[in-house]
């Protein structure tokens, strides 16, 4: 016999609160657990398709190992130096984009460019301003990164946890679904496969989606002559999982970047804007229609408060747990949504089992009612 419903809230209320203050209070010691896990449920769909292929579990693990360190190496010694590099290079010439840009508004805006003015100050200071702190900007914001997961503790321990957390994934989601209430299961496990199909189809495919763009930029800017192509690339890549920041934010640095270089080249000009304009349109009619899909119901400005949000209450930790908890919460809150639409509190009594008139709209098979049974009272 199942427990009264109000005692089943107090036990799961509580446990939710043990398992929230448990995470909290573990910090750091738990986050390589969890980033292990997140990369391991990342490269499941993967082993999977291996283990359809004829290999076994533990080759289709090996084999994702060896090809994740190989790329790993690859991207150690042929990027990361590059943008590091290019990095130096942009904070260093700060101070003359800034000149640049004063003496094209002194020409074309005398006006505003008086002595004394506020742009004219504006502009005179925040070159040097970003030379004085961009090393030290980019420094504190690397170091944060680091401070979060100690460095050494990423680099060994979470390729280890996320290789046997891999090799027994399906195993563990087994167990799980063994220890789960008996007269709860099924709707447990239809609230998971909703998860499931979000995460699966926004998180996986919107990281796709930010590596795809952000090699395609860095490697089209920097065939075009870009002298910052790479990093200008790899901003616009890595925001494209903000909804609209990724485009603007990168399209406005690259097309600045090459007004910079390329003053009076207006070809080339045109190509860095033609880049994000075909990268644009990939984007919306090619990659992320296939990659993520239109039907996982997070909405743009629902990402954009989660990213706030916890970026806020959390920094960097937040940022990077946003997005899976904003798909999560959406999920449960739509399956709340629904029982109280099918529910006696929405309903109220005087309509049993029928929800009130108001709510009901044409079925997918009747748009009219047919002139045989439609009522003639109007009721």
């Amino acid at each position: 016999m199942a427990l009264p419903v109000r005692q089943q809230v107090s036990y799961w209320g509580l446990a939710a609160v043990a398992l929230a203050a448990l995470l909290w209070g573990l910090g750091d010691v738990i986050l390589p657990f969890l980033v292990g896990g997140a990369i391991a449920y990342f490269l499941d769909p993967v082993a999977d398709r291996l283990e359809r292929m004829g290999l076994s579990r533990v080759a289709a693990t090996a084999t994702i190992a060896i090809l994740a360190t190989l790329g790993f190496i690859v991207f150690g010694l042929a990027v990361i130096p590059t943008l590091i590099h290019q990095l130096t290079q942009l904070v260093a010439t700060a101070p003359e984009i800034a000149t640049r840009l004063q003496s094209f508004l002194t020409t074309q805006f005398p006006s505003l460019m008086e002595p004394g003015s506020a742009i004219n100050e504006t502009l005179a200071s925040l070159g040097e301003a970003v030379k004085a702190r961009g090393g030290e900007l980019a420094s504190a914001v690397l170091g944060s990164a680091m401070g979060v997961v100690n460095f050494v503790v990423f680099i060994v321990v979470v390729p280890v946890v996320a290789f046997y957390m891999l090799l027994d994934w399906d195993r563990m989601v087994a167990k799980i679904d063994g220890w789960l209430p008996r007269d709860h299961a099924p709707t447990i496990r239809q609230i998971a496969r909703d998860i499931d199909r979000v995460l699966s189809g926004f998180v996986r495919g919107q990281i796709s989606v930010c590596l795809i763009l952000g090699t395609f930029y860095a490697v089209a800017l920097m065939l075009a002559g870009l002298s910052f192509g790479m990093i200008a690339g790899a901003i616009a890549g890595g925001l494209t999982f903000i909804p609209y920041v990724g485009a603007l934010v990168g399209g406005a640095l690259a097309i600045g970047l090459a007004l910079f270089q390329f003053w009076g080249d207006w070809v080339s000009i045109g190509i860095v804007a033609a880049i994000f304009a075909a990268g644009q349109f990939l984007e919306g009619n090619v990659i992320t229609p296939k990659l993520v899909g239109s039907s996982v119901g997070l909405h743009p400005l629902w990402l954009i408060f989660a990213l706030s949000a916890f970026g806020t209450l959390f920094g960097f930790v937040g940022m990077l747990v946003a997005v899976p908890v904003a798909a999560m919460i959406g999920v449960i809150v739509r399956f709340m949504l629904d029982h109280y639409l099918g529910g006696r509190l929405y309903k109220g009594l005087e309509w049993g089992d029928e929800a009130p008139p108001e709510t009901l709209g044409p079925s997918p098979e009747v748009q009219a009612p047919q002139p045989e049974t439609a009522p003639k009272d109007g009721l």
